[in-house]
């Protein structure tokens, strides 16, 4: 079966080879035919995708050549050759995808499968470190896209970062918070306004005897929002910050802490645009 990457480089293999993508706009196109996961794209959408607001002469000839040229490399590793999958439609052109043959549709059925599984913590936290291994590097491997690959980036991207929330809330109920210290360390260098990392960060270091560091990772919050926004932390976050200073007794047997009773997923993130 040919197989199909968003997750990492952009890419396609089966067991005649890999696909040879050469430049950015064979790139682009192709991920422009993958993000739409079946479903037809027009021509003008592919302009877009590929040349953005400067396309070149004779655009919908150069779209046909690009289309042309990818056909014949996807051909070429199909197992019946005459078959195409990159359809030719009156609408623009469609890529016709086998039942989990795109990671990134893969990746977000896993996701949902597990949010909705009662599993221990323990296997919880098994399956997601599984999931997460098909996340081989920057969505797209780097390469310039257009708006329409941008937005499924993002939500891509969201969808990975709740997977790590659930993946440490299992592991703290595990009582692994050695383990997840440099993990939420590490993420919340690129992701600095997620409440969530913070307050997992803030329970791990506290059951590590470490309650000065875990307030300092609240007050950092506290100073990014302030001088950079004109922000406080959201009402959840100073729960965290009193739990930590009261010395609450459910930092060590719970992941979450709770506002009377409503619980801190009502506001999982405070977290600007390009973040």
């Amino acid at each position: 079966m040919l197989k199909f990457q968003l997750l990492g480089a952009i890419g396609a293999s089966s067991e005649r080879g890999e696909l040879q993508v050469s430049g950015t706009l064979q790139s682009s196109l192709l991920a422009a035919l993958l993000v739409a996961e079946g479903s037809p794209v027009s021509r003008d959408a592919l302009i877009d995708e590929m040349w953005g607001s400067e396309p070149p002469d004779a655009v919908e000839n150069a779209v046909q050549a690009h289309v042309s040229r990818l056909r014949r490399k996807l051909a070429a590793l199909e197992d019946d050759p005459d078959r195409s999958r990159l359809i030719t439609q009156h609408v623009g052109y469609r890529l016709v995808l086998d039942e989990g043959s795109l990671d990134v549709t893969v990746f977000m059925e896993e996701y949902e499968r597990i949010k909705s599984t009662g599993s221990s913590p323990d296997g919880t936290a098994r399956e997601i470190r599984h999931v997460l291994k098909m996340w081989r590097g920057p969505i797209y491997g780097g390469t310039a896209v257009g708006q329409s690959c941008q937005a499924a980036a993002a939500r891509f991207e969201e969808t990975r970062l709740a997977l790590l929330e659930l993946l440490f809330d299992c592991d703290l109920e595990n009582f692994e918070h050695r383990r997840i210290i440099p993990e939420l360390q590490t993420l919340l260098v690129e992701h600095p306004y997620n409440e969530r990392f913070r307050q997992q960060l803030m329970v791990a270091l506290y059951r590590c005897g470490r309650q000065t560091d875990a307030l300092n990772v609240y007050r950092e919050l506290h100073g990014k929002l302030s001088e950079e926004l004109g922000l406080s932390p959201s009402p959840v976050m100073r729960d965290y910050e009193r739990a930590v200073l009261e010395q609450d007794p459910c930092l060590h047997v719970k992941s979450t802490v709770q506002r009377g009773a409503a619980s801190h997923r009502g506001e999982r993130h405070l977290m600007p645009a390009g973040r």
